[in-house]
């Protein structure tokens, strides 16, 4: 490759925001929206393996597939929130 087409590519490149405390809270707060709609959203709860941990007896029928699947769901709205926010320039 020339020198012209890297520092193109480099040039596309959007910039993001460093990881601060802010960013922080905004992926924590988008996970546990995520894991409070899935604890309501989930039809089928309960019906893989259970969390290693005790639960309080809300979450009895939360367990490790709805563990995983509402943290990936919170991951995505995460980093679309933290995408949105920080090109907003409120990051």
């Amino acid at each position: 490759m020339n020198l012209i087409a890297v520092s193109s590519l480099i040039a596309q490149v959007p910039q993001t925001v460093e990881w601060n405390f802010q960013v922080a809270l905004v992926m924590i707060s988008a996970n546990l929206l995520a894991v409070f709609i899935g604890r309501f959203a989930i039809q089928k709860a309960g019906v893989g393996p259970d969390l290693p941990l005790p639960k309080p007896a809300i979450w009895k029928k939360f367990g490790l597939p709805e563990l995983l699947a509402t943290a990936s769901l919170g991951h995505i709205l995460g980093a679309g929130f933290i995408l949105g926010l920080s090109n907003a320039g409120l990051l």
